[in-house]
């Protein structure tokens, strides 16, 4: 399926950045209306397949917002460096060069899994760490952030939020992007809410489950059921003699997040994208989710003989 777009890219005021991929299709989308809230330029990742499924097969529409530039990941740019000709690991060097980098690899990972709008906040990504309190008390303008994100969401109307669940022992900023996005969706009228799902992912030969109810002294992040509702399976066949997978796509995403040697090592990694139900959600968007989680088992391409 081919598709010709473009980019054109808007700079407004306090540090805002507005990425407009608009594909040129015959018609509107009329599937569902998806934003990917996350803390980093390759969050999206944990979600690549589903948002190509979305995209490109359901005729929908998905947006990201993403908060911070993701400079603090200079410490993995080796490789980076003699691709992009900068030292990327020194951090001065690293934290000036590395904003603009990430969103022009993130734009390109982008135009693969047909993300339309990708909303950069700008907020500063200091460093790895697993306290949330850093991003939320210091590095961040949340009210900014919390202004936004609100109308983000009025102006654009999404059926659904993806964002990364808050696992205890995950990135301080990934927690700290998620509780955002959820005190966003209840600071909106119950008509107004978009159903809001946590991301995992998960492997055929995993031995362990993934325990969570909520993250501790967090209510907004309290989840229902025992495990994730929903999951959409990467490694679903089709093609000639069956030799294709959506892993192939997701591996194409990776790719493109060239300054974050790290990410490379996910390609291939993970049957599954998880899908984690917020009990802050209504009851009746569960028969939603499984109407759309239905829909991506789908494969909408013919069988060919040769």
């Amino acid at each position: 399926m081919k598709q010709l777009l473009y980019f054109r890219v808007i700079i407004l005021p306090v540090l805002l950045s507005i990425i407009c991929c608009d594909s040129l299709y015959a018609q509107q989308p009329t599937g569902p209306r998806v934003l990917v809230v996350v803390a980093h330029p390759d969050d999206e990742t944990a979600a690549a397949a589903t948002i190509y499924k979305i995209t490109h097969e359901l005729n929908g529409l998905v947006d990201q917002c993403v908060i911070t530039n993701g400079e603090g990941g200079y410490k993995y740019s080796t490789l980076a460096e003699s691709y992009y000709g900068l030292e990327l690991t020194d951090e001065a060097v690293g934290r000036a060069n590395l904003p603009r980098i990430r969103k022009q690899e993130l734009m390109n990972a982008g135009k693969i899994i047909g993300t339309h709008n990708i909303y950069f906040l700008d907020q500063k990504d200091a460093h790895y760490g697993l306290d949330e309190h850093e991003p939320l008390d210091t590095s961040w303008n949340v009210p900014w952030i919390n202004t936004r994100l609100k109308e983000i969401l009025t102006e654009n109307h999404y059926d659904y939020i993806f964002c990364l669940l808050p696992l205890p022992g995950t990135h301080g900023g990934h927690k700290a992007a998620t509780m955002l996005a959820l005190r966003a969706v209840q600071a909106l009228p119950q008509n107004l809410r978009p159903v809001v799902l946590g991301l995992t992912g998960s492997s055929l030969k995993d031995t362990s489950t993934i325990i969570f109810n909520q993250l501790k002294d967090y209510t907004e992040t309290k989840v229902t059921g025992n495990g994730p509702m929903f999951s959409f399976d990467k490694t679903k066949t089709f093609g000639f003699k069956n030799q294709l997978t959506y892993k192939i796509i997701v591996n194409w995403e990776i790719a493109e997040h060239k300054s974050q040697g790290t990410m490379q090592l996910a390609m291939n990694y993970g049957d599954y994208e998880n899908f984690w139900y917020f009990t802050l959600n209504a009851p009746e968007g569960i028969a939603k989710c499984k109407a759309l989680f239905e829909e991506l088992k789908k494969i909408p391409y013919k069988a060919k003989q040769y």
